[in-house]
């Protein structure tokens, strides 16, 4: 088994040859536009309309915590929306990430990773505006993806 590597960087410029997908997590409330978001929609518009139409026909799709949505943003780069936070950090409600709803959408991008033959790239997902903690994440990036021999690439923002 592989093991996550950590560098420094801007997870919209992966690095590396071949097919790449750029996974980030995302709100189960159709809002875009705090942390990471604004980094892709810097790059590429592409994300943002789709997660906007998929939470807007919700009704006809399968938008909800735990899901996943691939948008195709160059011919080697995939983005990977994934709903992993229950609303978003307002005043002294808690944090809004959901542990689980990251480890379901993490294995449904297994799947697509594997089919494609796909590294994952991302930042430190669920840990900005998400407040989720490192030490719960890693290890379910781990077991969906290392786990499954897929290469991972997780970006910290140099200074």
């Amino acid at each position: 088994m592989g093991e996550i590597t950590y560098i420094r960087g801007d997870a919209t410029t992966p690095s590396g040859k071949g097919v790449k997908i750029i996974a980030h997590v995302c709100n189960d409330l159709g809002g875009w536009g705090k942390g990471f978001v604004l980094a892709l929609s810097r790059r590429w518009p592409e994300p943002e309309k789709a997660y906007r139409a998929w939470h807007r026909d919700r009704a006809d799709n399968d938008f909800g915590l735990g899901a996943l949505q691939l948008v195709q943003v160059e011919r080697y780069i995939w983005v990977a929306n994934m709903i992993g936070q229950r609303g978003t950090r307002t005043g002294s409600k808690g944090v809004p990430v959901r542990y689980e709803a990251i480890d379901a959408a993490l294995a449904k991008l297994a799947d697509e990773a594997l089919e494609r033959g796909a590294s994952v790239h991302m930042p430190r997902i669920g840990c900005g505006l998400a407040g989720g903690k490192w030490s719960r994440i890693e290890p379910l990036i781990a077991e969906r993806l290392v786990g499954r021999d897929i290469a991972v690439t997780v970006y910290d923002h140099g200074d």
